[in-house]
């Protein structure tokens, strides 16, 4: 995964992340939007087959955008723990 930053203001952030595909880019953009002071999350594809996702972060004033795709890829990362321990108790 490679991230190429377009744009970096104090409450925009704009970048494209390449080798991903819209499984990753999905669980992303949802678990930024539940993120608070996150009023815009979201990313498009241009073109289905070559396009490299791009991702539109903006915040409200008392959140900076890299803080909330932090909190985000945290919040990811419990989930797939608990995801992971209730697989382990199907056995």
């Amino acid at each position: 995964m490679e991230i190429t930053i377009l744009e970096d203001k104090k409450n925009r952030f704009v970048f494209e992340l390449q080798g991903v595909d819209h499984t990753f880019c999905n669980i992303l953009k949802d678990n930024l939007r539940e993120v608070k002071d996150v009023s815009i999350a979201a990313y498009n594809i241009s073109h289905p087959l070559v396009g490299i996702p791009k991702f539109i972060v903006e915040t409200k004033a008392s959140l900076a955008p890299k803080a909330a795709i932090k909190t985000a890829l945290k919040n990811m990362k419990a989930s797939d723990k608990k995801l992971a321990t209730l697989f382990k108790k199907l056995k």
